[in-house]
């Protein structure tokens, strides 16, 4: 078997760590002896490699493919066309370059994900409960929060802003899991638009201007305490939190940089496990119940469940209770379709000038779902915006 070599040239497109991995993997001819060197996981290490070669793959280097010709930088290539001779050899090549936001942008998230491979979080060291019943599940949707936005009382009917999201987020939380059973796992489900705004242009993504509380910068800090004070909160009712956020029409790249955050934080806490999948659809099988989970704004209801049925067919089959569990449209909406149900949830967020002016008039509330693994869902509670409220905020 022939010795494991890294291209050292690939280091021109390596971060100083990624530079230590290919090192570290020509010194020992090993991943495993590698990543046990550095003192970091062998997935890690691969992952990091990996980014590096698309990374360079992008710019026309990949010797491996015949690809030799660099393309500068914000350029990547866009095709290469590759002549051979008689004998097999290249004897001429094509190299087309263009911009390619969505490629660029896929290696900058690996680039993150790299960077944050092997952080030592920080995670609070909380006792789990002495008792947990193992057949049961509480789910958490945290329908729209739309941390950053802000709303006037003579506009829409209610004041919102930073202070009074992270302090309604908070008081719903601890009403929720004080009412919660000793479950054994606990899901987290961020139903999309965690932030109003996905960076500081406070811009819509088709240019439309939002109403805003606060820098960008401070509504990320905001949104971290307060997602970080939910999984805390849960651990302690509950032996294991599973934390997944989708990714909204409002915060396409902030959500997914929050669950990196979140996943860095509790990385070195083995009861909390952060899904860092950017997939729009998502799914959680437990005992004979199936949960599926998008933001609601590229899928119709009246797909979802035919979507599941495609995704997941082995878990179609073994399951008698299958959920969608979806945000988007900020009102509760619930309808059995066959095979399942599809329900839609409200936001503890107040309407914004424009919603407001539109007619929406929906409720606003946070639920905690209470799943048997045999029988489905067996209770639900409920906290009202009115439960958090003090008399004086009420709308007049």
């Amino acid at each position: 078997m022939a010795d494991l070599i890294i291209d050292i040239a690939l280091k021109e497109w390596a971060t100083s760590r990624q530079s230590e991995y290919i090192d570290a993997v020509n010194k020992h001819k090993s991943y495993s002896k590698a990543a046990l060197k550095l003192g970091i996981k062998r997935q890690a290490l691969q992952s990091g490699l990996i980014a590096v070669r698309k990374k360079a793959a992008l710019q026309g280097y990949s010797p491996k493919h015949n690809m030799t010709r660099i393309v500068p930088a914000p350029f990547v290539v866009k095709g290469v066309s590759t002549y051979y001779d008689k004998e097999g050899k290249p004897s001429g090549q094509w190299v087309k370059s263009q911009l390619d936001a969505e490629q660029r942008e896929q290696v900058i998230r690996d680039f993150i994900e790299s960077l944050a491979a092997d952080i030592k979080g920080l995670a609070p060291i909380i006792q789990p409960p002495k008792f947990s019943n193992d057949d049961l599940m509480c789910v958490y949707p945290l329908g729209d929060p739309h941390f950053g936005m802000h709303a006037w009382w003579q506009d829409s009917g209610d004041d919102f802003d930073l202070k009074i999201a992270e302090e309604l987020t908070f008081g719903a939380v601890d009403r929720l899991v004080e009412s919660a059973p000793f479950s054994k796992s606990a899901l987290i489900l961020n139903l999309g638009d965690m932030f109003h705004a996905d960076n500081q242009k406070n811009i819509t993504n088709s240019g439309h201007q939002l109403d805003v509380d606060g820098r960008w910068a401070k509504v990320q800090q905001v949104g971290l305490r307060s997602t970080i004070h939910c999984i805390k909160r849960a651990l302690e009712k509950h032996e294991k939190v599973i934390f997944r956020i989708n990714r909204g029409n409002h915060d396409g790249h902030s959500s997914y940089a929050l669950a990196l955050m979140i996943s860095c934080y509790f990385t070195n806490e083995p009861r909390v496990e952060v899904d860092l999948s950017p997939s729009t659809t998502w799914y959680y099988h437990f005992g004979k119940v199936l949960i599926g989970s998008t933001h609601g704004d590229t899928i119709k209801g009246a797909d979802m469940l035919s979507v599941m049925a495609a995704d997941k067919p082995h878990e179609w089959g073994v399951s008698n209770h299958r959920y969608w569990y979806v945000g988007h449209v900020h009102h509760q909406d619930t309808k059995e379709y066959r095979g399942g149900i599809v329900e839609y949830f409200r936001t503890l967020a107040a309407r914004d000038a424009w919603h407001a002016g539109q007619g929406y008039r929906a409720g606003r509330d946070m639920c905690l779902i209470v799943l048997h693994k045999e029988h489905g869902e067996i209770e639900r509670h409920r906290c009202d915006i009115a439960m958090l409220q003090k008399p004086e905020d009420a709308s007049t």
